[in-house]
Parts: structure tokens; C-alpha cells; sequence
């Protein structure tokens, strides 16, 4: 470091001074006036390193996704299942733990991501499991019996877990404010992106009469996880987690790496995350996972995860992994239902696209409410249609789930991870994130070993009528919506901290002026004088 960078960089034991808070504020009004295109010119490393992270997301969504729609592969039921009735089922207790037991590791892996992301960073975090990833997808591959390939399942969910709370926590502090709306779309966007991808190797594999029918699917994710391994021992460490450890100088030098390397920014950047540490510290005592259900930071965990939540208790879980089995349920060729399962995917790719510019045009709030309200009709209609029975009105069931699919990843497939980054608290991140990402697979653990039994026509023979269960589901949610969750666009983390320790009612957050904004105002009309 020079001697000017030097003598910019306090120590986190110590108050930040005048000085430095008059950078911070003004560095917060700088955000506030940048474009999304000025700040990919001013910040293409933290572009870059955003997109590198969205990439991590790929491998989450990827084996999310395989995990549920193998069972709609012949060949595989042939191999792990028994013959009945003419056809060869999955036993009910394995297509469970198949669909289950990842979702319940991923949960695991999550809330171990808030642990050892905090102890040994971000970097050596994504390391390990990119690790542990590959020999849990070679466990995949190879395995020709049911225990084999649950265990591979399981250690694999639990490496997507720890990704699935770190991914979004690195691009929360690393992506400029005018880009947060943008890259937490994107990341939606991934979650989209890999069951499109798993649809398009089954469309071409699906119907093989061999173990490859549903071996390419695995096989595919050395891809995603080659790729992540390439460049992962180059990514800088996330500046907030080394301010944090006290690290001020390692800081100056990833944020140098991420692009804030002109005309003083390494410096006035760290002042921001100086400056929102500090105030953070005064509300929190530590950074347990127990401080997150704490004083004022009870609120924002619940309005942080909730949406996450809700993405669970609307049906995706349903739509996604039930569409293909339930389209050759309904009398559909192998072929054609994995046709019109790559058709949901491109609607839903079409509508994460559709949101990347609706999310700071319309807002977190009013975009993951009406859209909800929406999908409550969606499914309702779903599950009309899938009560008349009648080979019509079964297809325009299916029709349904195709427009749910356009229409939840337009807002809340897009908006909770938007709501999720920015809520927590800067302190907490990781580890709120951590506990929204483990309760939303608690839910998709308990509907995937629930599913089964009301699904399959040999147990309670519900099919699609389950969308009944989901649009009442949706209505609460929808409730919770209306009253209780804020509007936060446009928002930084400096703002967003002083909202809560204020205890601003939600429905004020989008009107209310904070001290952030004036402060920053004010040292805006100080430099242009």
C-alpha cells in the first residue's frame, strides 16, 4: 500500500472520523446518482466477479432440478424401481428420499455456509465445496442402486447448500448499489437457467434405453462445477467479510482488484463499509445466528427470508418438478412431455428476463405482490381444470403451469432474492441468508416427501388438484405481503440500517427521508462548490 492509502484506512476498533463518515456520505449519494451502464463502465471487475458468482448459482439450480425430474425418465424408474400394472413405478418411499433428502442436505449446507463463511471467508468457503461437489456428482454417475445414489444425492445437496448461501451473499457486497436489482434478477435468472439446461439434455437423452438416459444429466454438472474451478483461485475476497476480520489493508487491495482503484474509491468505499459496520455493531452483540432473532433484528430476518418462503408455499416445487410426470400421467409421449417441459423452462427464462427491468421500475414490494396475486389466480385455475378430468381440460392445465412459470419467475421467483440480499443485516448477511435458504428447503424437504403420497395415482391419486393446496397457501401469503413487507428499492445498506433501527413502519419505508440521504446530499454540495 502507498502512504496516501494509508493514511485513508482506520482500524475497525476505532470510531471512523469525520472524515471518513463525510467520504462515506458521500460515497452513498454517489450510488444514488450512477446508472446501471455507468456503473459496469466505472466497476466491470465487480461486474465480472458478480457474474462469476452467478455462475456458482448455475450448479445450485442444476441439481436442484435433476433431482426431481430423473423420476420422469423411464430408463431411470426401469433401474431403481419395480415393474406393476404394466409400467415400471419408483417405489413412493425412494422417489421421497430421491426428491427429499437432497432438499433436507441443502438445508444443512446452508446453515453450515453462515459458520464457515464468516470464519475462513467467502473464497476458501466456494473452494471446498467445489471440492466435495465433484465427488459427490461422480457418486451420481456411477451409482446403479438406490443407496448409492441417495448418498450421492445427499453429500451433493449439502455442497449446493453452502452455494446457495454464499453465492448471493458475495454479490450483496460486492455489486454497486445501482446493480443489486439487476444481479439479484440474474441469480433468479440461474435458477431458471439450469433446470432450461437439465430440460434440453433430457429432451435429447430422455427417451435412450440405457442408464445414459439419465446419466448425461449428472454427467453435465463437471461442466458447471470445471468451469467455477477455473477461475475460483483467482476471485477476490469479499471486502465486507476482511473489514470485518480487521483486514483493512487486504480490503483497500480486493477492492482495488474489484475496480476501485481511481481517484481515491478504494479508500472512500471502505469508508462506506467502515461506516455501516460500526453503526451495525451498536445494534448487534455479535454475529451468532442467534443475534439474527435479536432486538431489531428480528425484523429483518423475517422480512429477509419470508419471501423465500413464500416462493415454497405458492407451488414451485409442484410446477417444476411435477409437470413432466404429470404430463405423461395425462396420456403424453415421453417425447412430448419432456417437449413441454423445455417449453416451461424458455417461458420462465423469458419472464426472469422480463423482470430485470421491472424490478427497480415497479419495485420489490409492488412486483412480488401482484404478482403473487396473480399466481394465486393461476393456480386456482390449475386446479380447476385438473378436477374435470377430460383429456381438454387436463391440457389446459398444463397451459397454466406453463403461464405460472412465466409469471413467478417475472416477480417473486425474481423479487426474493432481491429482498433477501438487501433486508439483512450488513453484519448478518451470510448467516440470515443462511436461515432463509435452509427454512425454504425445509418446506421443499416436507412437500417432497408429501408430494409423492398425494400425487401418484397409487396413493391418494390427487395430481394436479394439488394446486388447490398451493392458492390457499398463496392467499396467506398474500396477506403478509400487503401489510408487512417494505418497499427497499433503490435503498443502500446505510439507509436500509437506519429504516430499521428507526423501526419506520413498512408501508413509510418508499416516502421516509433519512439522515443517509441528507448526510450524503450535503457532501454532494460541498465537493461542487
Amino acid at each position: 500500500m502507498d502512504p496516501e492509502k494509508n493514511m485513508a484506512v482506520t482500524h475497525m476498533d476505532q470510531p471512523i472520523d469525520s472524515s471518513g463518515e463525510t467520504a462515506a456520505h458521500l460515497a452513498n449519494q454517489e450510488d444514488h446518482e450512477q446508472t446501471r451502464m455507468q456503473a459496469i463502465k466505472q466497476n466491470p471487475w465487480a461486474f465480472a466477479w458478480c457474474m462469476y458468482a452467478v455462475w456458482l448459482t448455475l450448479l445450485v439450480s442444476f441439481e436442484n432440478q435433476a433431482s426431481g425430474i430423473v423420476i420422469g425418465i423411464p430408463q431411470f424408474r426401469k433401474d431403481f424401481g419395480y415393474f406393476a400394472d404394466g409400467t415400471y413405478v419408483l417405489p413412493a418411499n425412494w422417489q421421497a428420499a430421491f426428491s427429499g433428502g437432497p432438499v433436507a442436505s441443502t438445508a444443512i449446507g446452508a446453515l453450515t455456509a453462515g459458520f464457515f463463511a464468516d470464519l475462513i471467508g467467502r473464497k476458501k468457503t466456494i473452494i471446498a465445496v467445489l471440492a466435495i461437489s465433484f465427488g459427490s456428482v461422480t457418486m451420481e454417475v456411477v451409482s446403479t442402486t438406490n443407496p448409492l445414489f441417495f448418498a450421492g444425492k445427499i453429500v451433493n445437496g449439502f455442497a449446493v447448500g453452502v452455494l446457495a448461501a454464499v453465492c448471493p451473499t458475495y454479490i450483496g457486497e460486492l455489486t454497486p448499489l445501482a446493480l443489486r436489482g439487476l444481479f439479484t434478477c440474474l441469480m433468479a435468472l440461474a435458477y431458471t437457467i439450469g433446470p432450461f439446461t437439465a430440460a434440453l439434455i433430457l429432451n435429447s437423452t430422455g427417451t435412450v434405453e440405457t442408464r445414459w438416459a439419465y446419466r448425461a444429466v449428472f454427467v453435465s454438472q463437471y461442466g458447471f462445477s470445471g468451469i467455477a474451478a477455473l477461475f475460483v483461485f483467482f476471485m477476490p475476497e469479499s471486502p465486507w467479510w476482511l473489514c470485518s476480520k480487521g483486514n483493512e489493508e487486504k480490503a483497500i487491495r480486493s477492492l482495488s482488484r474489484l475496480g476501485y482503484n481511481k481517484n481515491g474509491e478504494g479508500p472512500k468505499r471502505l469508508a462506506v463499509i467502515k461506516l455501516t459496520l460500526e453503526q451495525v455493531r451498536k445494534e448487534t452483540e455479535g454475529a451468532s445466528y442467534l443475534e439474527c432473532f435479536r432486538k431489531s433484528n428480528l425484523r429483518r430476518t423475517i422480512i429477509s427470508i419470508a419471501p423465500l418462503s413464500i416462493q415454497a408455499l405458492c407451488g414451485v416445487i409442484f410446477i417444476a418438478g411435477y409437470s413432466t410426470y404429470y404430463a405423461q400421467l395425462a396420456g403424453f409421449s415421453t417425447k412430448t412431455s419432456f417437449q413441454l417441459f423445455v417449453g416451461l423452462q424458455v417461458v420462465s427464462v423469458t419472464g426472469n428476463v422480463v423482470s430485470w427491468s421491472l424490478i427497480d421500475r415497479i419495485g420489490r414490494r409492488n412486483l412480488t405482490l401482484w404478482g403473487l396475486a396473480f399466481l394465486t389466480v393461476v393456480l386456482m385455475l390449475a386446479g380447476g381444470t385438473a378436477t374435470a378430468g377430460s383429456v381438454p381440460s387436463i391440457k389446459a392445465c398444463l397451459g397454466f403451469m406453463i403461464i405460472y412459470g412465466f409469471f413467478y419467475n417475472m416477480t417473486i421467483g425474481s423479487t426474493a432474492y432481491t429482498i433477501l440480499t438487501e433486508n439483512a443485516t450488513s453484519r448478518l448477511r451470510v448467516k440470515t441468508i443462511a436461515i432463509g435458504v435452509a427454512v425454504q428447503n425445509t418446506w421443499y424437504t416436507m412437500f417432497s416427501l408429501v408430494l409423492p403420497y398425494l400425487f401418484n395415482p397409487d396413493k391418494a391419486n390427487l395430481g394436479a388438484k394439488i394446486a388447490f393446496i398451493f392458492g390457499g397457501m398463496a392467499v396467506l401469503c398474500l396477506i403478509y405481503i400487503y401489510f408487512y413487507q417494505p418497499e427497499t428499492t433503490g435503498r443502500s445498506y446505510e439507509e436500509l440500517d437506519e429504516l430499521y433501527m428507526k423501526k419506520v413502519p413498512a408501508r413509510e419505508f418508499k416516502a421516509f427521508v433519512t439522515d443517509a440521504e441528507k448526510q450524503g446530499q450535503e457532501a454532494s454540495k460541498k465537493t461542487h462548490i
